[in-house]
């Protein structure tokens, strides 16, 4: 009589789930940031070196020690929940009294309003490394993409019906310019992206420089690197009104609809299919019929135009004008986009929520900066260290033991993009 061999335990719902979610280990990743960010704080403030320097001049050293270390750790990511999200005793204070609702909703309405050009920024980074392409120019394609939006909306004059479109349009069409130049050397004469685009931002740069300083484009009467002003038929309004004085304005919408054509092109037309493929294996897709210098070209155009509507939805929300230092100071947004892109998994909705925690880190760094005296810089430490652990998610396994690493993980972990 031969023996029934058991069938192998099936593994709890909690280990399936955590072995292949993407989800869970950005999750994880988040958390290994944050602990990161508390031992820099923990072995850079003063008062808890202090504390911990005198655990054995009394009995209660050790407990005092920690009192502190959890006060000055507690602060810190106090302070950047309350400054980028909300202060809840704030909130309940607007809720009861039915006042104070500037000052309650101003962090969150900061936080959006830097996510909504970053979020749009990094949707078209995204569909380029869907493709298997670098586009590291996006910063110089913002730039340009916001310079021609500002001519148009500052040098032409019309309803605001005709000149915001008109506006949008023209930072599409500048972002497109940029991106088709890298696009094609690319796809007829074999010219790296990733050299040409970076080199190109160097390019915007200097026209910007030039439009600022060398043509009817400067403000009149100004010596300094400072462009003419949108008309207010060419700005993208308060959401809630000027007097509201917040600042996120009717620019998230145009974010929404860019995440909705990201998601239909990447998931519902043919040309997504293409892109996908091609990014996937570029040999299969040549063997299958794809016209890769087609798929190239076209992948640089929307990535390029994305990055231009990204640009003018920041003048149009929030200076107005451009000056010289125009989305360069900071890395600039495009050089940030990678990284989001990079943490959303270069999907859309996973774009939009890795946007959102970025701009929470930095609007909230800022207040934890002035209200602890910690500096902004801690915030970049931990978006550095999120994206590293995602990058990685190999290492998050083994760290938090989550068994059954799953195949894509892996390859994302080793292989990258474009390979």
């Amino acid at each position: 009589m031969s023996e029934v061999t058991a069938a192998p335990p099936r593994p709890s719902l909690w280990v399936r789930y955590t072995s292949s979610s993407p989800i869970v280990v950005t999750v994880f990743a988040l958390v290994l940031g944050l602990v990161v960010g508390a031992l820099i704080i923990i072995t850079t403030t003063p008062a808890v070196l202090d504390a911990w320097r005198a655990i054995f001049h009394g009995w209660d050293g050790v407990p005092h020690a920690l009192n502190v270390t959890f006060n000055n750790v507690g602060a810190a990511y106090r302070s950047m929940f309350t400054g980028s999200i909300v202060d809840p005793q704030g909130f309940w204070h607007s809720l009861v009294t039915g006042k104070g609702w500037t000052n309650t909703l101003t962090p969150i309405s900061e936080t959006f309003t830097y996510a909504t050009p970053l979020v749009i920024v990094s949707i078209g980074v995204g569909i380029a490394f869907q493709t298997g392409l670098f586009n590291i120019g996006a910063n110089g394609q913002a730039v340009i993409g916001g310079i021609s939006g500002t001519v148009v909306g500052s040098m032409l004059h019309m309803p605001t019906i005709l000149h915001l479109p008109l506006t949008l349009l023209a930072g599409i069409a500048g972002g497109m310019i940029c991106g088709a130049v890298p696009g094609v050397l690319k796809a007829y004469t074999g010219a790296h992206e990733v050299i040409v685009t970076l080199m190109f931002n160097y390019v915007a740069y200097a026209f910007l420089l030039f439009m600022v300083l060398s043509t009817p484009f400067q403000q009149p009467g100004q010596q300094n690197d400072i462009s003419r002003t949108m008309d207010p038929s060419a700005q993208l309004a308060p959401l809630f009104g000027s007097s509201s004085g917040l600042r996120v304005s009717f620019g998230v919408f145009v974010a929404a609809l860019v995440v909705a054509f990201a998601w239909w092109l990447l998931n519902r037309s043919s040309l997504g299919f293409d892109f996908r493929v091609t990014g996937a294996n570029p040999s299969a897709a040549r063997a299958s019929g794809i016209n890769a210098r087609s798929v190239i070209v076209v992948a640089f155009l929307i990535s390029g135009g994305l990055a231009g509507l990204a640009g003018v939805v920041q003048v149009a929300s929030t200076t107005h004008y451009i000056d010289g230092g125009f989305l360069i100071g900071n890395a600039g947004i495009g050089f940030t986009a990678i990284t989001v892109a990079l943490l959303g998994r270069n999907k859309p909705m996973g774009i939009v929520w890795a946007a959102l925690l970025f701009a929470a880190l930095g609007v909230g760094g800022r207040n934890m900066q002035a209200a602890t005296g910690i500096p902004l810089d801690l915030a970049t430490v931990i978006q550095s260290v999120i994206v590293l652990f995602v990058a990685t998610p190999v290492l998050v396994k083994e760290i938090f033991r989550l068994r059954g690493v799953s195949t894509a993980s892996v390859q994302l972990a080793t292989t990258g993009w474009g390979s």
